[in-house]
């Protein structure tokens, strides 16, 4: 599954353009607008590369058939959470997203990845993408968390103890009673950090 959202889909999409090429599987590409979404008076956007942004991709969306999580639609949010919200994040799914911080999917299972803008375009014309394959590394979180330390906590002492890069190379794996006593948003949070460890893919292994 490929999600996509404003900012990294624009160049994607006009290479498809420029190389007269169609969108392999539109039906496995789900775009919502995110990044340049106002909290507030939504549909007032004043900044002009935003409101740009936003309305290429609306575009984008309608001439090559991707659904649209679109402004004003209940389901539209950031890209990370749609996926889960709408139950289009499942366990053993590959997902893509032209965002570092795609392995939040991982709390559900999925193989779940951040790529850039040209690997973007490459995964709409062929549906496939090119990978070296990760070494597993598994974090084995155990004990109790006492009052007032939440899952981010867990993350950033590992962190602070291993190193902003002790996961690159690695598929990481969280498992243990820790995680497992976690709710899905905590463990979410968790895998949402993994490009702050140097890792890629960062998943629930507690299943």
């Amino acid at each position: 599954m490929h999600l996509i959202h404003e900012v990294t889909s624009p160049q994607a999409f006009e290479g498809l353009r420029l190389q007269n090429r169609k969108l392999r599987r539109p039906d496995l590409t789900y775009a919502t607008l995110d990044h340049n979404v106002p909290t507030i008076d939504i549909f007032n956007i004043k900044d002009e590369i935003a409101n740009k942004q936003i309305t290429t991709l609306q575009k984008n969306a309608k001439e090559f058939g991707v659904h649209i999580f679109d402004m004003g639609s209940d389901e539209q949010g950031i890209v990370h959470m749609v996926g889960p919200e709408t139950g289009l994040t499942q366990p053993g799914k590959t997902i893509v997203c032209g965002d570092s911080h795609t392995a939040t999917h991982g709390a559900f299972g999925a193989i779940a990845f951040g790529i850039g803008t040209s690997e973007v375009e490459h995964v709409f014309a062929t549906q496939t993408l090119w990978q070296t394959k990760p070494k597993n590394l598994k974090i084995d979180v155990t004990g109790k968390l006492p009052t007032g330390v939440y899952a981010k906590d867990i993350i950033l002492y590992l962190i602070s103890q291993y190193g902003v890069d002790f996961g690159t190379g690695y598929a990481l794996e969280f498992t243990g009673e820790t995680i497992r006593s976690l709710s899905m948003e905590a463990r979410m949070t968790i895998c949402n950090m993994a490009i702050e460890a140097g890792a890629k893919i960062w998943h629930d292994a507690t299943r």
